[in-house]
């Protein structure tokens, strides 16, 4: 490495050891300090320039940026040993370089043909030599860039799209990615771009405009920075791993706040990005491809015009207490925004809905919430200028609070819209539509406030319908779908809808068929706005089974005949009195004596061969015993029949290594997994001896990975505990697996000594898998 290379590397390593140093000012500094190195490099040259463009020329150089350079010459000949002498030190300083030669003409006929090469010139700036040259260049794209901004807009526009399908947005993923992702810098950076060649009015960054996204920027900016600095690194994706060191560093309480900023700023970003170019599309598009100009009334003071939705003359905000809710509802029915110069007024004079709202804004509430997915975008509008929690002080508790796991897609606020969208679409199976839109509204409200969501939520949502102005039986109808919200997914994954204690404890809670109603709407609702994990045909199926079998109890009918084990058939294949695996689609059937360890070996091999289990359920008769097994695979297709039911065979005599197997297996499952969630789940179990009359139900809550089934049956089995039943859910990162046990005499396990013998059995056989 030469001299001025080391310096250039020393002098960087102290600048970015400067933790006072953060976001833009450290940036600036950088880019300061990369400007002097560079001049020093140059010397006094004649028809020679340096030219920072994009990001360097923005000033706005993170630790891991590329030094992004023109070398613009005035028919220099020596200029490649000009180049020479400026590239080879930066590289010997290990920095990143993006360099061109060219004249002026060079430049501006590249700018004038590339979008890449166009934008980052629009950004030149002179660093040193012949400032003459760089502000010719300057003028000269901007020139282009303004001449030909039909062109260049509409292929930003695409490449706007483009980028946001391929990266997914900075307000929702685990690990965002802060340049390229929606709402994300470079976001901010089009819009720029976009300010610089249209003359179309209110594009932030735009000439006399508020720099409305200056505090978003410096967000992602320095957070961006500290990704930098921490990895070494040109990394734009927060990864999980580094959320806590960067929130510490830039001197967030958590990194849950942390990513609650960047939530925010990205929110913030991509609503002024969809406003900026839909107003550039517009303007493209002209008189003939917008809109009809004609006005078209839409509701009391609300107008339809060019495609927005504006107050009219007669509108008054200040003595409307229900305009907010009918505008957005109007925006939401006709499929179009809310115009900026609406949400301004709105925020500046709409007047407060009282205690209680005036019928009229609760209906107009309900109205909005019905329109379904197209609310989204309006709630979004609402929230981003302050109106939403001006009618909801309580929606300011979860905007933008992240859920930091896989499992969970969304914010908490983005959530519940999501929720109610779904839930809309689900009106019709219902008789009180209003009670089920505004419950899935506020189902997770409780997450903005300390302690369990759910009882939070309950005393929240008891203010909260009262002020909304529902009547005292209506509000009690939407606590309950609060307090209730998990009990159907809870239930039927995780318990045994044969057992009638299971459906009575149900209907009990319940109470009534209409609550039963909303909530299996609402249940559906919301596992469908989580993700994708959380609602498929397997536990639509139960929850259905659930739902039906509580609907006849509550209505008094007997419940339909359940086949029980041993079947006819099995007790013709245990007559055999020797080991039978049978193997089907989505399941199987294992016969083998009865002794103890059956399970669990099953259990093991099936893990082994890629297959989740669903649901197992066994029993025994005769000195044989019978297992059936519901079964899907963790990845691609199912296994080889014949293969699986060898192993089980072998498994089950002794000659198959299940341990080795299952290690090799763990080892291969996790060698590209990436992590799911900023909170691992612990390893817990809890007991109830109520939830059944014959059996105690154990249900084990812990990490996800190979062999979690295998490793808690097995320690079920080694305390002498024989498993009637299975069920097993994966919620994201963490499984929730309930065994109904009975001791080898059949009974319940009730003592105290060997429940806790039971518990800690099943927890040292998951530490031993960590």
């Amino acid at each position: 490495m030469n001299a001025e290379g080391l310096r250039l590397k020393e002098e960087r390593a102290r600048l970015f050891a400067d933790a006072g140093l953060k976001g833009s000012s450290l940036c600036r500094a950088y880019s300061d300090l990369a400007d002097g190195w560079l001049s020093g490099l140059l010397g006094a040259q004649e028809k020679v320039a340096i030219v920072a463009v994009g990001g360097y020329g923005r000033r706005e150089l993170c630790p891991g940026s590329d030094l992004d350079v023109f070398l613009v010459h005035q028919g220099v000949k020596d200029v490649k040993t000009v180049a020479e002498r400026l590239w080879y030190p930066v590289w010997d300083a290990g920095i990143g370089l993006d360099h061109s030669v060219r004249t002026v003409k060079e430049a501006v006929a590249v700018a004038s043909e590339d979008l890449k090469a166009a934008l980052g010139l629009l950004d030149a700036r002179f660093v040193a030599g012949d400032p003459s040259l760089a502000a010719g260049l300057a003028d000269r794209v901007r020139e282009r860039w303004r001449k030909r901004s039909a062109r260049w807009l509409a292929a930003l526009s695409e490449e706007v799209e483009a980028r946001h399908r391929a990266f997914g947005e900075v307000a929702f993923l685990l690990e965002p990615e802060l340049k390229e992702g929606r709402g994300g810098l470079r976001d901010v950076h089009a819009l720029q771009a976009a300010a610089l060649a249209s003359p179309v009015v209110g594009l932030p960054g735009a000439d006399g405009e508020e720099d409305v996204l200056g505090e978003p920027k410096e967000t992602l900016l320095s957070v961006r920075v500290e990704l930098h600095r921490r990895t070494g690194k040109t990394l734009d994706r927060l990864l999980l791993q580094e959320q806590d060191g960067v929130a510490s560093a830039l001197d967030y309480p958590s990194a849950d706040a942390l990513m609650a900023a960047v939530a925010g700023a990205g929110r913030a970003v991509a609503w002024w990005s969809d406003d900026g170019w839909r107003r550039v599309r517009s303007a493209l598009a002209g008189p003939r491809g917008r809109t009809s100009g004609i006005d078209r009334p839409v509701g009391s003071g609300l107008i339809l015009r060019e495609g927005e939705v504006v107050l009219g003359a007669d509108a008054d905000p200040r003595n409307d207490a229900s305009l907010v809710f009918r505008a957005a509802a109007a925006a939401a029915e006709n499929e179009a925004p809310l115009a900026r110069s609406t949400l301004e007024r709105l925020a500046a004079e709409a007047t407060d809905p009282g205690d209680p709202w005036p019928p009229a804004a609760r209906h107009a509430l309900v109205a909005l919430l019905g329109t379904g997915r197209v609310a989204i975008p309006v709630f979004e509008s609402l929230d981003q200028s302050g109106l939403l929690a001006r009618v909801l002080p309580e929606w300011e508790t979860v905007s933008s609070r992240p859920q930091r796991n896989a499992y969970h897609r969304f914010t908490v606020d983005r959530h519940l819209c999501e929720a109610a969208a779904n839930a809309a679409a689900l009106t019709r199976q219902v008789s009180r539509p209003d009670l089920l839109l505004v419950g899935a509204w506020l189902h997770d409200i409780g997450k903005g406030f300390p302690g369990d969501h759910t009882e939070t939520g309950i005393e929240v949502v008891g203010r909260i319908a009262p002020r909304m102005g529902f009547s005292p039986e209506d509000a009690e109808v939407l606590v309950n779908l609060v307090r209730h919200h998990l009990l159907l997914p809870d239930v039927a994954t995780r318990r045994d809808l044969d057992d009638p204690a299971t459906v009575e404890a149900v209907a009990s809670s319940v109470g009534d068929q209409q609550t039963l109603e909303l909530l299996a709407a609402l249940t559906e609702a919301d596992s469908l706005a989580t993700g994708p994990a959380a609602w498929g045909s397997w536990k639509a199926g139960l929850i259905r089974d659930l739902v039906d079998r509580t609907a006849r109890h509550l209505g008094g009918h007997r419940q339909p005949e359940t086949l029980t084990l041993p079947t006819a058939e099995h007790v013709a294949l245990m007559d055999r009195g020797e080991v039978v695996v049978e193997v089907g689609d989505g399941g199987l059937t294992v016969v083998a004596p009865d002794r103890p360890g059956v399970f669990f070996q099953v259990a093991g091999t099936l893990a082994v061969h890629g297959l989740a289990v669903r649901s197992a359920v066994a029993a025994s008769e005769g000195g044989m015993a019978v297992q059936v097994f519901e079964v899907e695979p963790v990845f691609g297709s199912p296994p080889d029949q014949e293969r699986l039911a060898g192993d089980i065979e072998h498994a089950l005599d002794g000659r198959l290594a299940l341990e080795a197997k299952l290690a090799d297996r763990a080892s291969a499952y996790s060698g590209g997994k990436r992590a799911v969630s900023a909170h691992p789940a612990e390893a817990r179990v809890l007991v109830d001896n109520e939830a059944s009359e014959s059996a105690t139900v154990i249900e084990v809550r812990a990490p996800d990975g190979v062999g979690v089934l295998y490793r808690i049956t097995r320690a079920l089995s080694e305390c002498g505990l024989d498993v009637r039943t299975a069920k097993v859910s994966t919620l994201g990162h963490e499984v929730v697996d309930a065994f109904y046990v009975t001791s080898a005499q059949g009974t319940k396990i009730t003592g105290g000594e060997h429940l806790a013998e039971v518990e800690g059995a099943v927890l040292r056989e998951l530490e031993h898998r960590e």
